[in-house]
């Protein structure tokens, strides 16, 4: 294994560098509420229009600052242990940027589904370039921290801004709304999606008609919104057609988020939406969150200038 990608335990101290104290960075999960494309860009690019939804449920990212250039990661997941990751690229991304001379333990605990349109990938990353420019004190804006983590993903700049927001482009023009707070009971069956599947596929809409924040109303969000992939994926996958169908008749409003595999549906308060996640299949991942405004993650940093 590539030194760089050394897996350790959390420690206070490690051969030959200093070790700072390890603190603990929040992850969220988000939901696209609606989603749909309005266009493509000459170089294959979809532009988008959706809302995304953030939730005060995600991962979890444990930084151990060190006095040297040295990234180091591991995660409870073992499938994901190594330095083919959005975290370590993150990482490495900041330090060439900022021409900084520190290092990090990268110590990642997984609870977000891999590859279920919940962001978890992405949000580990923001999470990681905006922990780090704090502890490392790179003092790079937060336009900047976004404008890093688009060429990382196009969902890593709502993360790095931390609001629940309407969002347009490839995912780099972000306006913060907020929507009324509200549950969601999130299933992941036993499946993944391949993305670059959906896009290439001739049947997605890509000219739906554009809309506008004065919309939103109209559409009645969180409650009823859309997703033009799902159709797509619903056909094509029994999995997410069984899991779909099995929602719906307990619940309203049930949908996908991205471009799957997970699934979400509305509530008004946890204890209904726990009820229902109790009776889901017991082969599917579920977690039952709650929306949010401000994420967790720009919640700890409120009272910091970065």
């Amino acid at each position: 294994m590539n030194q760089q990608t050394i897996i350790q335990p959390l420690s206070n101290k490690t051969a030959g560098r200093t070790e700072q104290e390890t603190s603990s960075w929040p992850c969220p999960a988000k939901l696209n509420l609606f989603l749909h494309f309005v266009g493509q860009r000459p170089d294959g690019y979809h532009l988008l229009q959706s809302y995304f939804q953030l939730l005060d449920f995600g991962d979890e990212l444990q930084i151990t600052p060190t006095d040297d250039e040295l990234i180091t990661f591991s995660c409870d997941m073992s499938e994901l242990n190594g330095s083919n990751n959005l975290v370590v690229e993150a990482a490495r991304l900041l330090q060439q940027q900022t021409q900084s001379t520190k290092g990090a333990k990268l110590h990642l605990i997984k609870r977000l589904p891999v590859g279920g349109g919940v962001g978890g990938g992405s949000s580990d990353c923001a999470t990681t370039l905006v922990a780090l420019n704090h502890l490392w004190q790179t003092k790079l804006s937060v336009q900047q921290l976004a404008e890093l983590g688009l060429s990382l993903g196009a969902d890593v700049p709502i993360f790095v801004r931390g609001h629940s927001a309407f969002v347009e482009g490839i995912g780099e023009k972000i306006t913060p709304h907020p929507m009324p707070e509200a549950y969601f009971l999130v299933v992941q069956p036993k499946c993944s999606i391949a993305t670059s599947e959906i896009f290439s596929n001739p049947l997605l809409t890509r000219n739906s008609k554009a809309i506008t924040i004065r919309d939103l109303k109209s559409l009645g969000l969180p409650f009823d919104g859309f997703n033009t992939m799902q159709s797509l994926v619903v056909d094509n996958n029994q999995e997410v057609r069984i899991a779909l169908d099995w929602l719906k008749n307990h619940s309203s409003h049930a949908r996908m988020t991205g471009s799957g595999s997970s699934l979400f549906s509305v509530f008004d308060n946890r204890q209904e939406a726990s009820r229902i996640a109790a009776l889901c299949d017991p082969s599917w991942l579920t977690f039952v969150a709650r929306g949010v405004n401000q994420s967790r993650l720009q919640q700890n940093l409120s009272d910091i200038d970065i």
